[in-house]
């Protein structure tokens, strides 16, 4: 009989068995690697740590991502009081009263001038629908401030008005500069006395006057107007050019106040008292009657 195989030992028995497993029994560590494993997790804590808490620092923690997630709950805006603002100082609320506009200065007249007359140059069309033509010719005493041509445009637009006498068959008038059958003159108001006194005619350095050769109009009430008229100067032009070119067509006599409150006739002396009448420029009214009153005796 041959010999029996020895049997094996305990220790190759765990020596086999450990080979048998692939290597997975314990093995054996360096003491560097004791030191760098633990190492390496702290340094891994510390960067997780530090990355939760820059992503909790830049709102999305926790709780911003619960409130940042989609809920089908609805939301209600929760209603926050503003803070309290010193209101803006603030003017007055009453209004400033408007400064009053300067009353424009009134013209200065002079009491005398040169005596002597300088012409307008320029001529015009006649104006008016019927009755005899008269020519006229402006004249303006030397050295005072107003163009005769300027003041004889003004009285070819007052003989030309709607309301006016050309307008109504009275007679037809044209400007010219020469040959002339009558002639209207601006006169300071020293002259204009002269000249109507001429006449027979006292005005008292206040009046307009006609005479036989023309019309005076003094240059106190040509830039003033008149104290009676209510209106513009401009407007009480229209009275003085149409009350002695009234007469110049006819109508001698004056005439007075027709009413209480009515419109007082253009042959009346307004300057003189309105007599409870309405001042007016014109010889007939808007609808084209003409205004006349009691003839003064």
């Amino acid at each position: 009989m041959g010999k029996r195989a020895a049997a094996p030992t305990s220790r190759g028995r765990s020596q086999n068995r450990r080979r048998a497993r692939g290597g997975r029994g314990r093995s054996r560590r360096s003491p560097i690697g004791r030191l760098v494993l633990p190492t390496l997790a702290l340094v891994t804590l510390a960067l997780g740590g530090g990355a939760a808490l820059a992503h909790y620092n830049a709102g999305t923690g926790p709780a911003d991502a619960a409130a940042a997630a989609p809920t089908d709950e609805p939301t209600t805006a929760i209603p926050t009081t503003p803070a309290p603002t010193k209101p803006a100082p603030t003017r007055s609320s009453v209004a400033p009263k408007p400064k009053a506009s300067p009353k424009p200065e009134k013209p200065k007249v002079p009491a005398s001038g040169a005596g002597t007359f300088a012409g307008a140059t320029s001529s015009g069309d006649p104006v008016g629908t019927g009755g005899t033509l008269r020519r006229y010719r402006v004249q303006v005493e030397d050295g005072i401030d107003l163009s005769a041509s300027e003041a004889a445009a003004e009285i070819e637009r007052i003989l030309a008005h709607p309301r006016g006498w050309a307008a109504h068959g009275r007679g037809r008038f044209q400007l010219v500069t020469e040959n002339a059958d009558f002639v209207i003159r601006i006169a300071t108001p020293t002259t204009a006395d002269r000249l109507c006194l001429a006449a027979g005619l006292n005005t008292r350095g206040e009046l307009n006057c006609e005479t036989t050769q023309g019309v005076v109009v003094n240059l106190k009430r040509w830039l003033l107007g008149s104290p009676t008229f209510t209106g513009t100067p401009a407007e009480y032009r229209h009275l003085i050019i149409n009350h002695e070119v009234g007469h110049e067509i006819g109508i001698r006599m004056h005439m007075t106040c027709p009413g209480q409150g009515k419109l007082a006739p253009v042959m009346m002396q307004q300057i003189k008292g309105l007599k409870g009448c309405r001042s007016n420029a014109y010889p007939y009214d808007e609808d084209g009657s003409y205004i006349e009153g009691p003839v003064v005796p």
